[in-house]
């Protein structure tokens, strides 16, 4: 390796490092209720923080139960660090052992390991647990081994393909060997590699015998005569701890630089994710809280004109209250600046405004004995305008404090074009409904 390609990968490794550092920098600074959430991912990348800068090199081992995958593990290490059983699927959780006898180190890491990480037989797990297990464990994989005996069956196929998606080096492992004769395993060889075609490279397919068969002897006594032993040959894993090797030596610290930067970059989109899941949440409930609450400040006042404006600083305080969810600090003017934007862009909401300033007319000629009949209407319409409002500021926080590529308009538009109209009026209505029946000085509707 020259001088040059040395510092290369120095330079990727800090810049690895700080993705990692930056990432953890940003869970911790959310927001406490986020940070409730979050607990899980930021212990598991401190984790791997410490995997990074200490140079620890993970190998995780798939496969189906009894394709020899602990056998492969006791071979590899040189002693018997896992159990090997006949009836397969021991291993029932995720562990790991120390490759002491591997002979790699890290360069400039005194501290740098290699750990063998077996799984549970993927045929024991599916479905949604196969493909956590994949997002758990292999994703701090800097190298995979995926370990089969035979041509991949549909669940080992669907399970290199979920692996493969990882975009970890993978090394397939052609176990049992010494169940085919050598035209067997020539054919078997090269079907697999047309079935893994674009998946794994056929230089990373890879021969083993773990845990061979016996073999019976002939053994020639002295006297001429002979008799017959059974023996168990050797492990034959040599070539794959070669290419094991081949593989650290050329690409050891740009492993684990990409995976770490990897990693760090999962995280901080499953961070971005869960934000703006948790903040439009957040925001739903103030928008249905606050144009629930308009349409009852607005239907039960008596006194018209107030209604209206009772109404006016309700969408204030929701335009106010959307901007904090979003990490911004709207004040009561810009909040009503923009509640009027909206308005004016929404043609006032579909004549919804228009309802309310005319059910608020009809109190005035009434003598404000016309509430009860307005009430049910005109809190609906109003609060209907307050929950299009809302919808449409969400927007403008959700894109920073503006409109985006779009105008106001535009965006009110297709709010107006998605939203259940029927839908939202008679939930409005329910509600005023229920809050009106547990005032008891509020008129019966």
């Amino acid at each position: 390796m020259t001088h040059s390609q040395t510092t290369v990968e120095d330079q990727q490794y800090h810049e690895a490092i700080a993705a990692v550092e930056n990432t953890l920098a940003r869970l911790r600074g959310c927001p406490p209720r986020e940070l409730a959430e979050l607990q899980a991912d930021i212990k598991q990348l401190e984790e791997m923080y410490q995997k990074v800068t200490s140079g620890r090199i993970e190998i995780v081992i798939f496969g189906e139960i009894s394709t020899g995958k602990s056998a492969l593990i006791n071979a590899l290490v040189g002693r018997a660090v896992a159990e090997v059983d006949v009836q397969g699927g021991w291993t029932k959780q995720v562990w790991g052992t120390a490759w002491d006898g591997v002979g790699y180190r890290v360069p400039g890491l005194d501290r740098s390991e290699v750990v063998l990480v077996d799984t549970p037989g993927i045929n024991e797990i599916g479905g949604n647990d196969r493909t956590q297990l994949a997002e758990t464990t292999a994703r701090r994989a800097d190298l995979i081994l995926f370990v089969t005996d035979s041509d991949l069956n549909e669940t080992e196929y669907t399970a290199l393909v979920e692996l493969a998606g990882i975009q970890k080096p993978i090394l397939l492992v052609l176990n049992k060997i010494d169940l085919y004769s050598e035209v067997e395993r020539v054919e078997l060889d090269g079907i697999l590699q047309r079935h893994v075609a674009g998946m794994v490279p056929h230089e990373n397919i890879v021969h083993t015998m773990a845990d061979p068969r016996p073999i019976e002897y002939v053994i020639h006594q002295p006297d001429g005569s002979t008799k017959t032993e059974w023996k168990k040959p050797e492990p034959q894993v040599e070539n794959l701890k070669r290419l094991i090797l081949e593989t650290f030596e050329r690409e050891g610290l740009d492993l684990i630089a990409l995976n770490a930067a990897m990693y760090a970059a999962d995280k901080s989109d499953k961070i971005s994710t869960l934000r703006v899941k948790m903040r439009n949440r957040r925001a739903d409930q103030v928008i249905w809280t606050l144009a629930s609450t308009k349409a009852i400040a607005v239907a039960a006042n008596p006194i018209p004109g107030v209604d209206i404006l009772s109404g006016l600083a309700v969408d204030a305080v929701m335009i106010s209250s959307l901007s904090k969810v979003y990490g911004l600090n709207f004040s009561m003017a810009q909040a009503r600046g923009l509640a009027k934007a909206i308005s004016k862009a929404a043609g006032i909401i579909a004549l919804g405004e228009l309802t309310s300033w005319g059910a608020s007319f009809f109190k005035l000629v009434t003598g404000t004995l016309g509430t009860a009949l307005t009430l049910l209407p005109q809190g609906a319409a109003a609060g209907y305008s307050s929950y299009i409002i809302g919808q449409a500021a969400k927007h403008y926080f959700e894109h920073g404090g503006s409109w985006g590529a779009e105008s106001a308009k535009s965006v009110v538009s297709q709010i107006l074009d998605e939203t259940d109209k029927d839908s939202i009026l008679n939930h409005l209505k329910d509600e005023i409904r229920r809050r009106l029946s547990v005032n008891r000085h509020a008129e019966t509707v």
